[in-house]
């Protein structure tokens, strides 16, 4: 019997890599005409009617959302927004209602016509530029669609464990919640044409998605062109047309862009020896590895890692050089 393969899911791949955490929050209970404003989210931001209904006003956005019960939503962009059942009433500014929630429920207007489950999800600004650049403003999953079911699941646990008095129900949450990202993701690739462009909807493309397997399966590998196209099984020029249209770069750029990825999280996160760390990325010796590392993000493996050692990690350049080589037109 032959050695399986190892599937490599990058999208996987890339949530690990970014430590993407999520974080839910309280309840929010509204009965009446009510308005409850929310400061723009520091990552994506997703909240899901479970009774009554309502609509979400995002700043930018010509229209509102309206939202019914299975209803959600996931918030990409860095910008306020509104969910309300009255447009006309006056805005509460989010904050002092949740830090007055009580036994995990925050209380707006009077009754309880509508209930909501929220929470966040906390991304860098590598993970922004990654994961939710060429998202949309928001992704709007109605409950009536017939996509939805899978979506559907993950709320229904959330809730579940945020009603539970069980130990580590809101840890539970928590990762669910993950769960719930991953799958909002898929539902948005699913639902995206072939015209969408970005390093995501390469997760999608039938001629680009394997290729993107085959180079995180092995990162280290030294991939030529010719090589990328037999794993996803079409022509070289096939290949690097398809690549460029949807991912922005050429199939060796983007690999470029992940192997700094790669050792700039081991920088991050190990004490290997940068020698070691470029065998491991698939830089032949030290020199080389920081040659390109320094190109992308303007520092040398060894000055980037002195830095992380002062304890100012928020001040280090981000590692764009995934990041610049996934956007189309670039």
């Amino acid at each position: 019997m032959g050695v399986q393969e190892v599937r490599m899911d990058p999208l996987e791949d890339v949530l690990a890599l970014l430590g993407a955490e999520s974080h839910v929050s309280a309840a929010l209970v509204g009965g009446g005409g009510w308005a409850v404003g929310f400061d723009p989210p520091a990552g994506a931001k997703f909240n899901a009617v479970r009774r009554g209904r309502c609509a979400l006003r995002v700043d930018g956005l010509a229209a509102p959302i309206s939202l019914g019960e299975g209803d959600c939503f996931l918030l990409t962009r860095p910008v306020a927004y509104t969910l309300f059942t009255d447009p006309d009433a006056p805005v509460q500014p989010a904050y002092p209602i949740f830090a007055a929630a009580a036994d995990g429920v925050a209380r707006v207007g009077d009754g309880d016509d509508v209930l909501l489950i929220g929470g966040a999800f906390s991304l860098g600004g590598r993970a922004r530029t990654l994961l939710l650049d060429d998202l949309p403003p928001v992704i709007h999953v109605p409950a009536d669609t017939p996509e939805a079911g899978t979506v559907q699941w993950a709320l229904g646990e959330i809730d579940a464990e945020l009603r539970s008095t069980r130990l580590g129900s809101h840890l539970v949450a928590e990762h669910l919640a993950l769960v719930l990202l991953i799958r909002v993701l898929r539902l948005h690739l699913a639902r995206a044409d072939r015209s969408s462009a970005g390093w995501l909807a390469g997760l999608a493309d039938p001629v680009v998605a394997p290729a993107l397997r085959a180079m995180h399966a092995r990162p280290a590998h030294r991939w030529t062109v010719d090589e990328v196209a037999r794993a996803a099984t079409v022509s070289r020029s096939t290949l690097a047309a398809r690549f460029k249209k949807v991912v922005g770069s050429g199939p060796l750029e983007y690999l470029t862009g992940w192997r700094i990825e790669l050792a700039a999280e081991r920088l991050r996160r190990g004490t290997d020896t940068v020698a070691t760390i470029a065998q491991a990325v698939g830089y032949g010796s030290e020199s080389a590895l920081s040659v390109a590392f320094k190109r992308a993000t303007g520092l040398s493996p060894r000055s980037y890692r002195t830095e992380l050692a002062k304890g100012h990690p928020d001040d280090l350049p981000e590692s764009a050089a995934l990041a610049d080589r996934t956007r189309p037109g670039r």
